[in-house]
């Protein structure tokens, strides 16, 4: 028989009690700490109790900031139902100054990093209000990105700061810097091997399915690598160092000093770019999003836009060739596998994809197909959805509206669809953390499968190898991060300084 949570402002009877979260919560409220938990295992639960810790105190109120509104909705959500306070509060950028301005005075307030930061500028908010404030998907912690800002805001003041992801970064650059900028102490973690996390895990089979491009896509990927060929050898002749093997980032590394240091090398570095984004596009996601990206980079213009639309023989046969292979309703050998993959297993199914045009063409052929879908994609654009579009898709989903939601970047991280029976990879990603927050939506409450489409001799196979190093590295990372921090506390230094 389960028992349940006991604390002040816990609702009673709502929160099953497991050891692993009440370890973790405890950790989590002496100090600055990341908890890694995988997905499904109720990190949001953990956040509660600490929540609940800090509400006792008295001494102010508690931030919980998450990077998507269909994520902090789902926040706010689970803490209305668990907490007894009346003053739970919701914030995004749809609500207005004035309606935003009396909404900080409550309790626990739900946001957007992106409105919280700005909100913090306009000072209608102070983080003297704070004692408590939690970044879930922590590992965003890096760059410019919101949460940066907010935790500056921090860095003086008496506050308690709690992370939660499922991942850490594979990279130690980034895991130092989320370290620094939120003053961590410690790393609580937790693995699906864990013994206390073992009997609340279901299990999720990986199937990597390989699949060879159609001729067509072949010829066309055979152009495009002409034309590619051509420009690393006028860079290599203008004196710029490559690898033998082609690399877009590596391409992208060196523009700034192209741009300072070796103009003439200017116009075949950015053609280059743009015909490796195009073949990446063409292998991954096929031909109608390859076409598409060619008509915004030709009306984009730029530096040899015009040589390579109007006199590149190559490049021009490939686009001529594309137009041909989709008049004749040939898009890419992932489309008819899809429905062959979603009806191998019985209930709903949640198709990532990187691309929007992509998701597009998905949705288009499996609607032909007889197969219900929806879309969830991000909200920039005019295209795009607006967050409320996006929780009410993301609802028709859970409600089985239709059986498969085909999902950008957006869906990757905390989607609590705990009916997802299994997850489609149609293209693959070359980052740890985005692998694990996909694989994630699958194998909550039942066992799952996860399907990686990886098209042959393509950029899918690249990516699968990066991935494959960085996942590795990942899982090393919270035991490197502990390490690190307790060498910290005997020499007293910050984190930058025990990684240095």
């Amino acid at each position: 028989m389960s028992s349940f949570i006991e604390k002040k402002y816990v609702k009673k009877n709502t929160l099953e009690k497991r050891e692993y979260q009440t370890n973790l919560a405890n950790q989590a409220i002496d100090e600055n700490c990341i908890v890694v938990l995988p997905t499904g295992l109720g990190k949001t639960a953990i956040a509660l109790q600490v929540i609940a810790e800090y509400l006792a105190k008295g001494s102010g109120g508690v931030l919980f900031l998450a990077p998507t509104r269909v994520l902090i909705t789902q926040h706010y959500e689970f803490l209305k139902s668990n907490l007894t306070l009346d003053d739970v509060s919701l914030i995004t950028g749809e609500d207005s100054l004035q309606k935003r301005t009396r909404l900080w005075n409550n309790s626990v307030i739900c946001a957007t990093p992106e409105i919280a930061k700005n909100d913090f500028d306009r000072k209608i908010v102070s983080p003297d209000q704070f004692n408590l404030v939690i970044f879930d998907e922590v590992h965003r912690t890096v760059g410019d990105y919101a949460y940066s800002g907010i935790a500056q805001r921090f860095a003086d003041k008496n506050v308690r700061l709690l992370g939660m992801t499922a991942t850490l970064p594979s990279e130690k650059e980034k895991a130092t810097e989320i370290l620094t900028k939120l003053k961590i102490s410690s790393v609580a973690e937790r693995t699906e091997d864990s013994e206390d996390v073992k009997p609340y895990t279901q299990q999720t089979d990986t199937h990597w399915i390989n699949i060879d491009l159609p001729t067509e896509l072949k010829s066309i990927q055979h152009l495009l690598k002409l034309a590619l060929n051509e420009r690393y050898d006028t860079l290599k002749k203008n004196g710029i160092r490559l690898a033998e093997q082609q690399s877009l980032s590596a391409l992208l590394r060196i523009r700034q000093f192209v741009l300072t240091q070796n103009r003439r090398s200017a116009k075949p570095l950015f053609t280059a770019i743009r015909i490796h984004y195009a073949l990446n596009i063409l292998e991954a996601h096929g031909i109608t999003p390859f076409l598409k990206f060619c008509e915004r980079a030709q009306a984009k213009k730029g530096a040899g836009v015009k040589e390579l639309f109007e006199s590149d023989e190559n490049f021009t046969r490939a686009v001529c060739l594309a137009r041909e292979t989709q008049s004749k309703g040939i898009e890419h050998s992932k489309i008819p596998k899809l429905k062959e993959i979603i009806e191998s297993v019985p209930g709903k199914a949640l198709i990532f994809s990187s691309y929007r045009d992509s998701v597009d063409v998905i949705f288009k052929n499996l609607t032909d197909m007889g197969i219900s879908a929806g879309i969830l994609i991000g909200k920039a654009g005019e295209t795009g959805l607006k967050q409320k579009k996006q929780i009410e898709t993301v609802q028709k989903f859970r409600d089985g509206v239709f059986r498969v939601l085909i999902a950008t970047r957006v869906g990757e991280e905390g989607l609590d669809i705990s009916e997802v029976n299994q997850v489609i990879f149609y293209d693959n990603v070359p980052s740890s953390i985005r692998f694990i927050q996909r694989r994630g939506r699958t194998g909550r409450k039942d066992s799952g499968k996860l399907v990686v489409l990886i098209a042959k001799d393509t950029i899918d196979e690249t990516y699968y190898w990066i991935g494959k190093r960085k996942m590795s590295s990942a899982k090393k990372m919270g035991e490197r991060m502990t390490t690190l921090l307790q060498k910290n506390q005997k020499l007293q230094k910050t984190g930058l300084d025990a990684f240095i």
